[in-house]
């Protein structure tokens, strides 16, 4: 249920005359002219206590600039015509998170149990409806046959069986229906939010919230009981199409938008009751220059992993959890030569490749009475060395699939992959190690590896940097060491970045400059290359305003073609 971080009132709203209220007149006109349109917003407004907090700020969009405010009593929109209430919480560290629905100033308690009983009805229309659009024009059409608003006594029954509503009744009504029987009930309006980028239940309390403005964040949605929690699992399983049980406690799986959802079901296993985690996917990734506004790396370290990509050398994106890791891998996919053939392999789809020429393939699981057999990371992995790729691209490697990666890397193939591990020394610890077990003399082949960590700026809060580019010059079998050079390193007592791997550079000089026809007595040209792609960088974004992941693949494409690039 949604519970408000203050009190609900009697409403006495007469849409008609909405100019005339009191409030009205107070709000600032962005906000008057949306509560005009949505007249369930204006009622939520009322609500609200503005002479202790304030009249909300509405905004249209979210700016990273945001992040900056130090009191936040704000509104704005997202998809479905919904709109999102960050309300201040000086008494915790962590702000409101309320969704505006078109129900939410309404009591449809009793009235939503006779709706589920009139809608029984049409329950094998629903089912045999092949598209979510069929689906909703059969509960829009079975809601219309159940109510009515011709009468004076909303919840009452006539004599045909119709369920008497108010207009602003049945608004909220097609809204509960279609969101719960369509959607994922009190989850769809986060998932809507285009803000959002994690969600957690850790059980009984509030769902948490992690905003890619706000940070850290409580949403008013709370389960009161376990028992409450337990039933939305089962319920979340079931709609999924991945039941969780008391025998199949722990449910790993995607979302219709593919967001990626893990659930774990009872307290046997999570004595804080049952929960679940929603990574939130996002339709369009972050390119690396959105990355470059954000601080977490510089052009000149873009133009140095461009060259490095461009010849399909091996690069493994290494940080701990929540540090970008991801996020970093699929912006550097817009390096990779457009005529590239890649295959992608990973648990859940989160990778999104702008080539053409992709086959992205993806582990399956088998649920205890489910019918096959398992597809892990090792067995695509051993699949794709079949499929001719010029670039393997890895999602996470955790296990033996690691020692796969290492062969392919040995007959050629480009590998890019993500690692959980905080150093380099903790890298090379982990692949030599169980269950991975890397024999010592294969790791040269991997050539580049780029360290995210998430770390504390003053004045800036908590942010997600590069610390560090590493090339792997080889193996001294006698020391059983790893000759690295640290090319690029990020600066915390400035969040700058320096480059001491100007004119030391092993990859750029011993492998990418003979490559692109510089002769060895003129090798330290190549760092006049590396300046040049990167002003070409920084006047895409800058003066023509590049930005979108997609945009720019196509624009690297355009200058690859002209010789620009």
């Amino acid at each position: 249920m949604v519970i408000l971080p203050f009190p609900r009132k009697n409403l006495n709203i007469d849409k008609k005359h909405i100019y005339h209220c009191d409030l009205y007149p107070q709000l600032p006109k962005p906000l008057q002219e949306v509560a005009a349109e949505r007249n369930y917003l204006l009622e939520y407004l009322h609500w609200v206590p503005v002479g202790e907090v304030g009249i909300p700020v509405y905004y249209s969009k979210l700016s990273r600039a945001m992040k900056k405010l130090k009191y936040r009593n704000l509104i704005y929109p997202i998809k479905g015509g919904l709109f999102v209430h960050i309300y201040p919480d000086l008494k915790s560290g962590r702000d409101y998170y309320i969704p505006i629905e078109p129900s939410i100033t309404l009591e449809l308690d009793s009235i939503m149990p006779k709706i589920e009983r009139q809608l029984m009805d049409i329950a094998e229309q629903v089912g045999s409806a092949e598209t979510e659009e069929e689906r909703k024009k059969v509960l829009l059409k079975g809601i219309d046959m159940a109510c009515t608003t011709n009468h004076t006594m909303p919840g009452l029954f006539r004599k045909n069986g119709k369920i008497h509503v108010t207009p602003r009744q049945l608004e909220g009504i097609k809204y509960l229906v279609l969101r719960d029987k369509i959607g994922l009930g009190v989850l769809q309006p986060l998932l809507l939010d285009p803000y959002i980028e994690d969600i957690g239940c850790s059980g009984v309390g509030n769902i948490f919230i992690e905003h890619s403005i706000f940070g850290s964040l409580k949403s008013a949605i709370v389960f009161s009981s376990f028992e409450e929690v337990d039933d939305f699992v089962i319920w979340l399983g079931e709609r999924v199409k991945k039941p969780v049980t008391v025998r199949n406690p722990i449910v790993d799986t995607m979302l219709p938008d593919g967001s990626r959802l893990n659930v774990v079901y009872g307290k046997e296993i999570s004595k804080r009751g049952s929960n679940f985690t929603i990574r939130k996917f996002s339709e369009t990734p972050y390119s690396i220059l959105e990355l470059i506004d954000l601080g977490t790396i510089n052009y000149l370290m873009v133009a140095y992993l461009s060259l490095v990509l461009e010849e399909h050398m091996n690069v493994f994106v290494v940080g701990e959890t929540a540090s970008g890791k991801t996020t970093m891998l699929n912006a550097l996919t817009t390096f990779i030569p457009p005529d590239s053939r890649i295959v992608s392999i990973e648990d859940s789809p989160e990778l999104q490749v702008p080539h053409k020429n992709w086959i992205r393939e993806v582990t399956r699981g088998v649920s205890r009475g489910e019918k096959g057999e398992a597809v892990g990371m090792f067995d695509l992995l051993k699949a794709a060395l079949r499929q001719r790729p010029d670039i393997i691209i890895v999602g996470e490697i955790r296990g033996r699939e690691g020692l796969v990666a290492f062969q392919a890397m040995q007959v050629g193939h480009g590998v890019m992959s993500t690692f959980h591990a905080s150093s380099m020394q903790k890298l090379i610890q982990r692949l030599t190690g169980d269950p991975i077990n890397v024999p010592k003399p294969y790791l040269d082949n991997l050539d580049v590896v780029v360290i995210q960590n998430t770390a504390k700026v003053p004045g800036k809060g908590a942010v997600r940097r590069t610390t560090s580019i590493n090339e792997i010059v080889g193996y001294d079998p006698s020391s059983s060491s790893y000759p690295l050079i640290e090319v690029f390193r990020w600066k915390p007592e400035t969040d700058t970045f320096e480059f001491p791997g100007h004119m030391n550079s092993y990859l750029l000089e011993a492998k990418i400059a003979p490559k692109r026809g510089i002769p060895p007595r003129e090798r330290k040209k190549i760092y006049e290359e590396l300046e040049r792609r990167a002003r070409i960088l920084e006047r895409l974004h800058k003066d023509k305003g590049v930005k979108d992941f997609y945009e720019l693949f196509q624009v690297l494409a355009e200058a690859r073609r002209k010789g620009l690039f």
